[in-house]
């Protein structure tokens, strides 16, 4: 175990010397908003009675890799399978790069393989909640800043 800030562990992720799944990875890239405990506990306090939403990603598999689409993203679901029952999967020939290319609505996390992964949010977060930065593992860039 070793204790690393979310820049750190991102850093770490990215030369490969430690690994953590999407989620873990949109998290950190979420907490980098942060530069200290007290700022991220003030932020947690001053939105905790705004509410929260339910989430369950849903993968898309492309030609050279695979992306977990979030809500809010323009291929998201109208029914997306909260319970995992489904197990929904969709699936496309295009490559990764055609698709973030064509997309302008963006809440994803792209996984090209499993220490090339980048998070790419273009809508406003709900309940008042905090967006992650936007970061990736190859330098790719899709044109979808804030």
């Amino acid at each position: 175990f070793q204790w690393s800030s979310p820049p750190e562990a991102i850093e770490r992720f990215k030369s490969q010397e430690i690994w953590f799944p999407p989620p873990q990875f949109y998290e950190f890239c979420r907490l980098c908003n942060f530069s200290s405990l007290r700022e991220l506990q003030k932020f947690s306090s001053a939105r905790a009675l705004e509410g929260c939403e339910r989430w369950m990603p849903v993968m898309l598999s492309a030609a050279d890799g695979f992306i977990q689409l979030l809500p809010g993203d323009e291929l998201y679901p109208e029914d997306p399978d909260y319970t995992g029952e489904k197990k929904m999967v969709m699936s496309t020939d295009k490559k990764v790069e055609d698709l973030m290319k064509e997309g302008g609505i963006f809440h994803r996390i792209v996984i090209k393989n499993i220490n090339n992964v980048a998070v790419y949010v273009n809508i406003p977060a709900k309940y008042k909640h905090i967006n992650p930065l936007m970061m990736n593992c190859d330098n790719s860039d899709y044109n979808s800043r804030l």
